[in-house]
């Protein structure tokens, strides 16, 4: 049987646009984008002035080539002072913590590398050994707690909260913040620049009452399908087309910088949302010469 050639034409321009969209939604979710930005705070000291934060979200045991090494030569090529990760670094529903730890070992040895949990490390119901290996690998967990980053005599304050999830352990309930308010609370009142590392972007009136400077956030996955001009159409806890999904949010004196993350959960699939590497150059005010 012959077919006919407008007949012909139009089936091979079908399989031509589903060998488009293939390309394009392979290139989508495995092309790492770096975003990088400058933020300039008068309470940053000067020894800290040029100072590079690089900043991981929402792997969810997606793997970026063997070992990770695509995922660790875009973030060494960023020369970061410290790397920060703000959780979902496994997926509940195909746990593999040996892909994360992959990426882990191969970030310390970049830089230091300081971690707060999501929501999945506490629905994986597996977070005590999920911290012993993060530990053990030298990974810095800063959940519900505070160190002091120094260079010479000047220091600033890096701040993790563990993610409310942990006081519902259960994807259908609601977020309990009782205990992320508290921490956040007792940090109010510190003197000096402060850094917060939690892994909700949608809680950022409540880090921006307490007077959090610059806060790093994910979670939200950059609206999964971002539509142009307008951004992200749907996110965990913000429901359809979310506010807080990706760049910058400021507040009264606080900061909010969202990353898309990097891999995915529910939805296999990112449309106009490359997995993406956040990158902040902190910027010290200049002195005035006369």
């Amino acid at each position: 049987m012959i077919i006919p050639y407008k007949k012909m034409k139009k089936v091979w321009l079908f399989l031509l646009v589903c060998l488009c969209s293939a390309i394009f939604c392979i290139w989508q979710n495995n092309s790492i984008v770096i975003t990088k930005s400058e933020y300039g705070n008068a309470k940053i000291p000067k020894e800290f002035d040029g100072y590079v934060i690089a900043h991981i979200s929402d792997l969810h045991n997606k793997e970026f080539g063997p070992n990770q090494n695509i995922l660790l030569n875009k973030l060494k090529s960023t020369s970061p002072d410290i790397i920060v990760i703000t959780g979902d670094l496994i997926d509940r529903r195909r746990f593999d913590l040996n892909i994360a730890m992959k990426f882990l070992e191969g970030a310390v040895q970049i830089a230091p590398v300081y971690y707060v949990s999501g929501n999945h490390e506490a629905w994986s119901h597996q977070y005590p050994s999920i911290k012993r290996e993060l530990l053990k690998a030298g990974i810095q967990v800063l959940d519900d707690s505070m160190i002091e980053l120094s260079i010479g005599t000047s220091s600033m304050n890096l701040l993790g909260v563990k993610d409310p999830a942990f006081l519902t352990f259960d994807a259908l309930g609601r977020t309990d913040t009782s205990q992320l308010k508290e921490s956040l609370r007792q940090w109010s009142s510190n003197e000096g620049f402060q850094i917060l590392l939690s892994h909700r972007p949608e809680l950022f009136n409540l880090y921006a009452e307490n007077n959090l400077d610059l806060i790093f956030s994910g979670h939200a996955h950059g609206g999964q399908v971002r539509i142009p001009f307008i951004g992200g159409l749907i996110a965990p806890d913000q429901g359809f087309f979310p506010q807080y999904t990706s760049g910058s949010h400021t507040k009264d004196q606080s900061t909010m910088l969202v990353s898309r993350g990097l891999g995915n959960s529910i939805i296999p699939i990112r449309v106009f949302n490359r997995p993406e590497i956040v990158v902040v150059t902190l910027q010290s005010p200049k002195e005035v010469v006369e």
